[in-house]
């Protein structure tokens, strides 16, 4: 799984929560509808593609998941080389062996083989939930910071979301987008919690 595919992932994970969820990103099936006021509603939008190529935390959390892949990557590698060696060597050195010991290291050969294809399923697997689990912790951080910039700010109605490849808006007033509003903040507060670690 490329990188560009986990900001994918991760764009696609906003817009489904940005638009199909409420109550700290729960579904609430019965919430009841919101009437207008007087004014009308006010709307904002944010360019999810835009937050998402310029939050620091996602552009961190890109580089720390790619490390660990490239990581759990070499450890494979590690592991398939010793074992092509060993086998190699059993190629040239089997011949020197009684027949029990070459059963052996046959048995032993085929058993590591089984768990070489074992271990890249388990490995992608640790690399898949580690991308789900700090995606989660990334949308929770951008959710929670929307809601309280709302709260103490302009007090939008609804704030919808705005990507180049996914979006239900085709034509938005760029007085609505508040993205670079969210941006600093997530990016100031993203600094200042990084600042306290």
């Amino acid at each position: 799984m490329n990188i560009k595919h986990i900001i994918l992932t991760t764009a696609a994970l906003l817009t489904l929560g940005m638009t199909a969820c409420n109550n700290n990103g729960k579904e609430n099936p019965e919430a009841t509808p919101v009437v207008a006021p007087e004014g009308g509603l006010k709307i904002a939008y944010v360019d999810t593609d835009t937050l998402m190529a310029k939050y620091q935390y996602a552009i961190d959390l890109e580089e720390e998941l790619r490390a660990y892949k490239d990581q759990q990557e070499k450890y494979y590698q590690q592991q398939m080389t010793q074992f092509q060696t060993d086998y190699n060597n059993y190629l040239q050195t089997g011949a020197s062996m009684t027949l029990t010991q070459q059963q052996a290291k046959e048995a032993e050969l085929k058993q590591r083989m089984e768990k070489m294809s074992t271990l890249e399923q388990e490995l992608m697997a640790k690399v898949a939930e580690r991308q789900l689990s700090e995606n989660t912790k990334l949308l929770n951080a951008i959710f929670a910071f929307i809601r309280e910039y709302n709260a103490a700010n302009q007090q939008f109605d609804v704030i919808l979301r705005r990507s180049f490849n996914d979006t239900p808006v085709l034509y938005a007033n760029p007085a609505m987008d508040i993205t670079d509003e969210i941006l600093a903040g997530l990016n100031e507060e993203y600094k200042n919690v990084k600042g306290k670690k």
